[in-house]
């Protein structure tokens, strides 16, 4: 009989480059409630009471906004991101983008 484990994408961002790169990804295409998740993700890989402990925000209230299901104010994704050192930014679509949309 094979074993087989559930995948969790939280295992394997253990360095500040997988993060990044993973949530660049996610960024890319994903939809709002995704991008939600991907920082979800990256609470887990971090730790949720570290997290909730910078934020303020009980670690009910960040179970519910990052999983993807919630629909978490801009503030909150704000002070979660600025909680995991990350820092949210714009950029203008490319051309091919923007003609496709």
């Amino acid at each position: 009989m094979i074993n087989l484990s559930t995948y969790d994408t939280a295992h394997h961002l253990d360095s500040e480059e997988m993060i990044e790169e993973y949530l660049l990804a996610v960024c890319e295409d994903g939809t709002p409630s995704e991008i939600a998740r991907a920082l979800g993700t990256i609470a887990r890989a971090r730790g949720f009471t570290e997290l909730a402990r910078k934020t303020g925000l009980t670690r009910q209230t960040l179970y519910k906004a990052l999983s993807g299901e919630g629909n978490p104010e801009f503030a909150t994704i704000t002070k979660v991101a600025e909680a995991l050192g990350l820092r949210l930014s714009f950029s203008r679509l490319s051309k091919n983008k923007k003609d496709a949309a």
